[in-house]
């Protein structure tokens, strides 16, 4: 009698999203931006569409993966509502208003991005059924950060893109990638549309890739591959939106991180730019560049020139914006998505959009607080660090417009809403939420 109590009061096997969501990360990463469905054109990109199917697995499995959960308000989820709900409301009056005919395409693909990208962050906040599960899904995400960082370097060592070589059936190339480069230096961007979305990406990786190289000692030393890549290839990247990035992000990390581990990161960094001033000083040369000739710069007086004209528009529909996707390129190129938002979206679409990474940092800065061991706390400031550097970043450049950068981060948020949401389970009725 009792072990039949026993099963009876067992709770039924939780189905887990992670090997669907390690599926969505190698489509991210590793099928050439360029490369869609010839038909869906640029709504034709498999991690989109693997995103939309995310999307209808988590309503149709909603039931499932929320039974025996906790009665607790979800911020990140709640957040990411307030955000959907805002962009459908300028899309309706966007269509509601007259509208030039080469607008409403790519607004109808906007929508779907969004609802790709949230499909990603609510099947992983909702999905991950436990912390193995969880770390299994960083694991797979610092993996294939280091592989597409090692193709980086490759293309850089090589001087060639690599990837122009890949066709894969059934889809069609948009545009055939290129070696991109700044003054005298090849620039990587592996699968990635251009370096700017590349650099972020791999900055964004990095903290994680450090969680691993640090924590996950049971992979034994084939763990610190992946980090030792990514921080490699950062340098080389010659863009300034990596560079701060990474800076960035290592800064968070250090804060937590005990005072020995700081000074032998510290020690690393010292050793590596020593080893670049000798074996590339002109590399060096010109990474130093980049911030003490900025005001020379045409692609910074370009950035800055862009709030007056924002501001035009902006003063026009302030709050829910013109549309997400109807300012096209060939209005401005603002190098900012904070100020596409304002336009697009409007003040009440933008706030929307920065709750959700102001929950999942409030999320994860309660589960480093609540913590019971150093690795779950480790976990939850790089997750701030991966965070923060993608949201920093949007201020650089138009995010938005490339796949590979918000996918990547919509679904670190849904990782930090689920880290959330396992912790708090763990530790009861009062536990940290997600």
């Amino acid at each position: 009698m009792n072990s039949l109590a026993g099963i009876e009061r067992r709770s039924p096997a939780r189905p887990d999203a992670v090997a669907w969501l390690s599926v969505y990360v190698l489509l991210l990463f590793f099928i050439p931006s360029k490369l869609v469905v010839g038909p869906l054109g640029s709504a034709g990109a498999p991690s989109m569409l693997f995103g939309l199917a995310s999307l209808l697995v988590w309503f149709l499995t909603r039931s499932m993966l929320t039974r025996g959960a906790p009665a607790e308000p979800r911020p990140v989820r709640i957040a990411l509502c307030a955000f959907i709900f805002s962009v459908g409301v300028t899309y309706v009056i966007a269509m509601a208003s007259p509208i030039s005919a080469d607008e409403i395409s790519p607004a109808d693909v906007a929508l779907l991005a969004v609802a790709s990208w949230s499909g990603t962050l609510l099947l992983a906040h909702d999905g991950i059924s436990d912390r193995a599960h969880l770390d299994r899904l960083v694991w797979v995400l610092a993996v294939c950060g280091g592989l597409l960082a090692a193709l980086g370097i490759v293309q850089v060592l090589t001087g060639q893109a690599w990837v122009d070589r890949i066709a894969i059936p059934g889809l069609t190339v948009t545009e055939q990638p290129g070696l991109f480069h700044r003054g005298a230096f090849p620039r990587p961007s592996g699968t990635a549309t251009h370096p700017i979305e590349y650099g972020v990406l791999v900055s964004m990786l990095l903290p994680l890739a450090l969680h691993v190289a640090f924590r996950h000692v049971e992979r034994g030393r084939v763990r610190w591959l992946p980090a030792l890549a990514l921080a490699a290839v950062v340098p080389l990247t010659s863009s300034r939106s990596a560079y701060v990035g990474a800076i960035v992000g290592v800064a968070i990390c250090m804060f937590a991180w005990p005072r020995r581990r700081r000074l032998q990161v510290g020690a690393l960094a010292l050793v590596g730019l020593a080893a670049m001033s000798v074996v590339t000083p002109n590399l060096l040369d010109s990474i130093v560049n980049l911030f003490t000739g900025a005001a020379e710069d045409p692609s910074i007086s370009s950035r800055t020139g862009s709030f007056d004209i924002a501001l035009q528009f902006i003063s026009k529909q302030p709050f829910f914006g013109r549309g997400l996707g109807t300012f096209l390129p060939k209005y401005r190129i603002f190098d900012n998505q904070y100020l596409g938002l304002l336009v697009t979206i409007g003040i009440v679409g933008l706030l929307a959009f920065l709750a959700i990474g102001v929950a999942a940092v409030a999320v994860l800065l309660r589960v480093r607080r609540a913590a019971a061991d150093e690795r779950t706390s480790d976990l939850a400031v790089s997750l701030i660090a991966s965070i923060g550097v993608g949201f920093i970043s949007l201020s650089f450049f138009d995010a938005f417009a490339f796949p590979m950068t918000m996918g990547a981060l919509f679904l670190l948020l849904g990782v930090g809403g689920a880290l959330g949401r396992i912790e708090g389970a763990r530790a009861g009725p009062l536990g940290v939420g997600g």
